[in-house]
Parts: structure tokens; sequence; C-alpha cells
């Protein structure tokens, strides 16, 4: 995007594109100018300030557009924080206020802080004659990984702290995962740049079996497999009209962003028969995600991450390249955040965009017509990044299917995180993967953040489940059940449990608008449901976790509940989020509402997970239920056989 002549940025055609380095760049200058920018000040998050709803809706090409962001700023000197709201489009600062860190939390932590905490950990002579008590003298190879401390508050509320574990490596190439330094943990006041606190618990041996993956490493690579290609001579279906995708009647606004990383903005889906766009959702993201660690040692028992709220999930988004991370005819999108340092920074292929193959979608053989045979293949839409936080990479997938299906799916893969015990010696809270090597068991809490528009914005949830009908003159071979459907009607109705006996789902429909049977139409969320947070309820990683106590949440839409753990969850002692909006006393029937989705699987670490893990998927679908009217991927042609044959 240009620049005006007048230095404000070209107007963005719709309210609900992304950010552009034109508009980070204007933010910047508006709050340098309005002297709120010195140079110790740092920009740890930047956001597009998102239109409500109903500006969304009634938005039409060539109306004017208002573009404001929400900056975080923080002193790296000082300590202070702030937040400001700047119009982009008229280069004005709407207002400024500065952050309590010690009630509202931290800002997120920055790119910019990890070389410096390790700098600073390593040259602590404490750090290091622990490191000597163990036999490391050179630690030049040592890393020092600086990690969010948590509620860490120490002895005076509002530092700014990060926790370090070691680990270290035979070379500069090497996986330093595979040689923790068990019992060690270094506190960094990150603003006074010093370590205030050494936590050792004794010297374990550092294991030292490398863990290394490469091809040069793992043997001759297997000679038995043959080309396999994927090609669409006429190129993909789908249509991209700058952030604005269109496909088998679907149609959305993709959006990226430096937190939560791929957004999706009003998923509507065409009416195959009167062509009306149906809207379905108003936007979809992974709006956060933690990973908490099972172990009670005093140095390991505070591990626990939130991906997006603490480390900025979108920044770390992988360069996708074509062939691997993507395959097929792929179109990929970049993505512009801003820096550290509040400039814009553009991250090459962050999203990808694909169709693929999905299997067969429906088919029936008529016994009664000379077993004549009807069938159609299923292919589906995928829109993807990829991000690599500390050890893990996870893949995030939206998946959209031509019977009107929508889906999500997130894989993780990378390393296990480890630490040290000695060998042979195992643990009740972990998998020992190599001699002394432990993968301590943990859960990823993933949440996504689904604000639903049903065929319009007045919406209401209604839990189902599936029961048997009691034995009587209603029921008298026994064979009979049933469903039993609970309206989540008020605010302290919220927070819901998946029941997999009960083959329990979230119904979410519209009363306002019927299909031909006389019922609301409605999309139903069918969940893969794992272990909820293990950890007690009083812990500091529960309360800090808290959207992970439930299945599913439902809230009032408003426009500042954002995030399920709250907008500051980087020292935050905890409770922000959704269980203070769910207390109680909110009408939830027939009214704007947003959908928390919390899933993810409880990791207990495999031998075959390591050096590297193969992917592990979890996630859900959203399916249409009484939305259309009949099957509406009836009208897909037959398959032509092009590009196939029988071996």
């Amino acid at each position: 995007m240009t620049c005006c002549p007048s230095g404000s940025p070209a107007v963005a055609p719709h309210p609900l594109d992304p950010l552009s380095a034109a508009e980070i760049a204007t933010a910047r200058r508006v709050l340098e100018e309005a002297g709120k920018v010195s140079p110790s000040t740092r920009f740890p998050l930047v956001l597009l300030d998102e239109p409500d709803r109903h500006t969304a809706a009634v938005h039409r090409p060539g109306d004017p557009v208002v573009r404001r962001l929400r900056v975080t700023l923080l002193d790296s000197l000082t300590g202070a924080a702030a937040e400001a709201l700047v119009d982009v489009t008229g280069a004005l600062l709407l207002s400024y206020r500065a952050l309590d860190v010690a009630t509202d939390g931290q800002p997120q932590v920055m790119f910019e802080e990890y070389p410096v905490v390790e700098a600073i950990v390593k040259a602590d002579p404490g750090w290091r004659k622990a490191m000597a008590e163990r036999g490391v003298d050179d630690t030049g190879l040592a890393v020092c990984a600086p990690l969010a401390a948590g509620d860490l508050v120490l002895d005076r509320p509002g530092r700014r702290l990060l926790r370090c574990l070691t680990w270290l490596r035979c070379d500069a190439t090497d996986n330093a995962w595979a040689h923790p330094v068990g019992g060690l943990v270094a506190d960094v006041d990150v603003i006074e740049r010093r370590v205030v606190r050494i936590i050792d618990t004794g010297a374990v041996p550092v294991p030292t079996e490398c863990g290394r993956y490469e091809p040069e490493f793992t043997g001759p690579p297997r000679t038995d497999l043959r080309p396999l290609e994927i090609t669409q001579p006429e190129g993909p279906s789908f249509r991209l009209d700058g952030p604005l995708l269109t496909w088998q009647n679907w149609s959305f606004r993709v959006d990226f962003n430096a937190r939560e990383g791929l957004v999706l903005h009003r998923i509507t889906h065409r009416d195959g028969q009167d062509g009306r766009e149906r809207p379905v959702l108003h936007r979809a993201s992974l709006a956060e995600m933690a990973v908490t660690y099972g172990e009670p040692e005093e140095s390991r028992n505070w591990v626990a991450f939130l991906d997006a709220g603490e480390y900025s999930l979108g920044r770390n988004a992988n360069a996708l390249r074509l062939g691997c991370d993507c395959l097929g005819e792929i179109r990929y999108l970049d993505a512009v955040v801003a820096d550290d340092s509040g400039h814009p920074e553009t991250l090459s292929n962050a999203i990808c965009i694909h169709e693929e193959d999905h299997g067969l979608l429906w088919k029936h053989t008529d016994i009664f017509n000379d077993n004549a045979a009807h069938s159609r293949r299923s292919r589906r839409l995928v829109i993807s990044f990829i991000a690599t936080v500390g050890n893990y990479d996870y893949g995030f997938y939206w998946y959209f299917h031509q019977d009107g299906t929508i889906a999500f799916e997130a894989k993780s893969t990378g390393m296990v995180q480890t630490t040290a015990v000695e060998p042979g010696a195992g643990s009740p809270h972990g998998t020992e993967v190599a001699p002394g090597l432990l993968a301590p068991y943990h859960q990823h809490l993933f949440c996504v953040r689904l604000d639903v528009a049903v065929d319009g914005l007045a919406n209401t949830v209604e839990e189902v489940d599936v029961v048997p009908v009691p034995a009587g003159p209603g029921n008298p071979a026994g064979n009979a059940f049933t469903t039993r459907t609970t309206v989540l009607a008020d605010s302290a109705d919220g927070g819901r449990v998946a029941d997999p006996a009960a083959g329990r789902r979230w119904r979410i429909t519209n009363p306002g608008s019927h299909n031909r049977m006389g019922q609301p139409v409605a999309y139903t969320l069918v969940p893969q449901p794992g272990p909820l947070v293990l950890a007690r309820p009083d812990s500091a990683v529960a309360r800090r976790t808290a959207y992970g106590a439930k299945h599913l949440w439902v809230t009032r839409h408003r426009a500042d509940r954002r995030y399920p753990a709250g907008d500051y969850p980087n020292q935050h002692p905890g409770g922000a989020g959704l269980p203070q909006w769910t207390a109680g006393g909110e009408n939830l029937e027939n009214t704007e509402l947003t959908v928390w989705h919390t899933f993810g699987p409880t990791h207990l670490p495999r031998l075959e997970e390591w050096p590297v893990m193969p992917v592990d998927p979890t996630g859900f679908s959203l399916k249409p239920t009484g939305f259309f009217d009949r099957n509406p991927a009836l009208d897909l042609p037959a398959e032509k056989g092009r590009g196939h044959r029988a071996v």
C-alpha cells in the first residue's frame, strides 16, 4: 500500500483488510509526534482495532473506511507500559493510557529480549558456578532459553521477569533439546538486566546421546517411494480478490495478525437455490493456546506457556515452502506485522491456500435399479499457517468442505521439551525417550474464538445429548433413544463440559430463520474432547489457564472480549477473560454471541516421538444442521477420471 502525499496511508478498501506497512508506520509516527516515543520505547504488539459487526456488515465497495490501530508500548529502560488507540486514516492519537503491569499483566515477550536475557544469564556468577558444579566450564555452546515467568512476582509486583532453563550443544548445529541441564533455573529482571534468583535443586547428569534428525545422521533414505504428484492443469478452483477468497459457494476475508496469526472474517455460504449470501461466522481465529507441564519438581513445576498471549503466535510464523509445508497448486500470502521497534515487518509466505482431495463425499448403489451407482468425490479448501514457538512447531488449518462443513485442525510436531533424570530412573511424570532424557507429560489447550452469525447475528446455543428412553409404555422393547436439548440461556450457564458417552455437541441456532421443516436453521459444533486442565484448581497454572476448565464457553459478544485468558496474560495472576465474562446475569438467547471452544491432547510422549515427533492432530468441526433444506453437494459434477488408472 502506498502513502498519500499528506503522509497518511491510502485508505484500505475494506474495514477488515489486513494491516499494511503504511498503516503501521503511520501509527508509529503519530505516537512520535505526540511525544509518546523515546529511544527506549518498544512496541510489543500492534493490532487492528476491528470495527463492530454492523459496520463490517453494511460496508459496500467505495464506502469511506476509518482504520484504527491498538498499540501496546513498553519502555525498555523503566518497564513502564501503555496502550494507545491510533486513527491511522486521520493520523490522530485517540487515546493513551498507562498500564498497571502489577494488576493488568505485562506486555508480550519481545524477540529482542531473548538474546539479551541469555547474555545476562551466561554472565551471572551464580549460574556459572552451578554449571561448573555440573562439570561444564565452557558455556559457549550452552543455550539459555528465556521463558515466560508465569505469575512469578518475587519481591516487587510489576517486575518484568523471564525465567531461563538451560540446554547444551555438542557443536553449533547440534540439537540442544537432547542435552538439558536439570535442576537449574535463572530468574531474570529484564529491565534491571540482572539475574535476581537462581533455583538449583541439585545436579543431574546431562544426557550425552545426540538427538540428530537430519538426513546425514539417520542413515540412507528409503528408495521404494515413487513420485506422488498433485496437479490442477486448469489451475485451482478458488479465487482471491485481495483478501477476499471465494470457493465452492464459500466466501470470506483472510487476515493475519501478530498475536493470533490467521484470522478469517465474514464467512458466508451462497445458497444454491436462491443465490443468497448466508452468513455463518463473523470471525474465526485461534485465540489462545496453553502448554502446561505436569512435573512437581521445583525447577519445573511452573512451566506453562500461553503461546498467543505471551509469545505473539503470529509473529512466530514460518516462511512456508512449496512441496512439503504445502502440496499442490498453492497460493501464498505474505503478512505484515510490527517489529519490536514499531516498524513494519513482512512475513513472507505466512499463509498457504490450496485445495486437496478428501475422499468420498457421497455415494449410493440402488439395489432396486440394476445396482445403478452414483458417487461424488470430495475436495476441501485449506487455509493454513505454521508457527515455531521454542521446541514445538504447530500447523493450523481451517478446512472448508463442499457439503457446508467447516473444520479446524491443529497439528503439533517439532521437539518435545526435555529435562534430565538419572539414566534408567524414569519418572511418573514423563517418558524417558533416551538414556537420562525425560520428556515430561503435558497438555496442549487450544482455544478458538468463533463470533457466530448463523444466518444472521441473533443466535442461541443449545446443548444436545443423546439419551436412552426410560423403560415403560413409551419404550416397550427397550430399544428407543432420543435427544435431550438444553438451552444455554444465561451467561452463568455458558461454561460446558463435553460428554462423549452422551454424544454431546452444541447446536448454534438462529431462532428468527427457519428451514422448510419449520425448524430454526443451525450449525452444530462437534467436539473431539480430551481432558481439561489437570493442574489443581487453586494452582497458578490452573488460574492462568482458566479457560481450560471447560470445553465450551458461550458469552455475549462485546468488542473488548477478545482473548480467553485476557489481554495481558504475561505474569498475570489469572482469572481474566472467560471466568469474568461468565459470572451470570447476561442473556444468551437470540442475541450476538461468541462461542469459545477448548480442545487438545494430553501428551504422554512416546519413544517414537524422539528426536522429532510425527504430527499429532486435534480439532473439531462445524456441521450444518438444518441450515440447508437438502444435501448442498447434490449439484457437484461427476469426476471424469482424468489422471487416474488401475494398476
